[in-house]
């Protein structure tokens, strides 16, 4: 894409903004349009839905469970969901790029060194959560609900009602461990101190933990080790990390409000 001509104050004209946008939100619908068509084929051809119903299975106790459809439609529909899921995930990469190269020229040079590792950061946390949501929290909310009236209920699993279950809670679990990330983000831009993090922490763990319970629901002891413990720890690796950005703030403040040593061009003193 050209470069946009920009006005003597180093800005660019609105409509041009608007032309850039344009172009962004183009190549980002782009990306995640390419990576849906791949998407739909790895999910058909490498058997990404066994590895999703995997854990239905495992609570169950059959192994060659197999859910069911109620139209003829389902399967493909079903498919061509998770295959846009995975396109919105390959993809997202490309729009987090989009996003930035828009931002980026708004924010000042120590807020580009504060935004750039919390986007890697950010990776790194979502596929932690996913992962955990799968091997850890799945099982055991699955077991969970399954305690319930065995005797008098026989289980007739639908795909798509199973499916969405198992993809929005992974999805919780992904989106809930970009919290440092967030915080990350907001003390950059001077929104969040350490400080306030610190004074509201009681009031954050009471959010937490209601959080928690909607998206792991179980007994006090899964509820508190799957979910409620890893919130309250990233709420800390939060405060910690504002800690740090905040405190470079606050150097380069006092570096840039520090009176110079040399005195100004033409002073007596430099001889001019």
């Amino acid at each position: 894409m050209a470069s946009t001509p920009l006005n003597k104050r180093g800005e660019m004209p609105f409509l041009d903004h608007l032309e850039e946008l344009r172009w962004r939100i183009f190549w980002s619908i782009l990306a995640i349009g390419i990576g849906s068509v791949v998407g739909f084929a790895v999910v058909y051809y490498f058997g990404v839905l066994d590895l999703l119903i995997e854990p239905v299975r495992r609570a169950s106790d059959d192994p060659t469970l197999r859910l069911q459809y109620l139209s003829p439609s389902d399967p493909f529909f079903v498919t061509l969901k998770l295959g846009i899921l995975v396109g919105v995930i390959l993809g997202f990469p490309v729009v987090v790029y989009q996003i930035w190269a828009f931002l980026s020229p708004a924010l000042e040079k120590e807020e580009k060194r504060a935004v750039v590792p919390a986007l890697y950061l950010g990776l790194v946390l979502f596929v932690a959560g996913v992962a955990m949501g799968y091997f850890a929290a799945l099982p055991v909310t699955l077991e969970f609900f399954q305690a319930f009236q065995p005797g008098a209920l026989e289980a007739q699993l639908e795909i798509s009602r199973t499916l969405a279950f198992i993809t929005k809670m992974l999805l919780a679990f992904g989106v809930v461990f970009e919290l440092p990330v967030v915080v990350m983000i907001l003390s950059a831009m001077g929104l969040v101190t350490p400080q306030f993090l610190r004074e509201k922490r009681r009031h954050a763990a009471v959010v937490m933990t209601v959080v928690a319970s909607l998206i792991t629901p179980g007994d006090v002891i899964t509820l508190t080790v799957l979910m409620l413990l890893p919130l309250l720890l990233l709420y800390e690796l939060s405060i910690f990390l504002s800690a740090v950005i905040y405190r470079r703030r606050k150097d380069r403040l006092e570096e840039a409000l520090a009176p110079s040593e040399e005195p100004p061009v033409g002073s007596v003193e430099r001889g001019g």
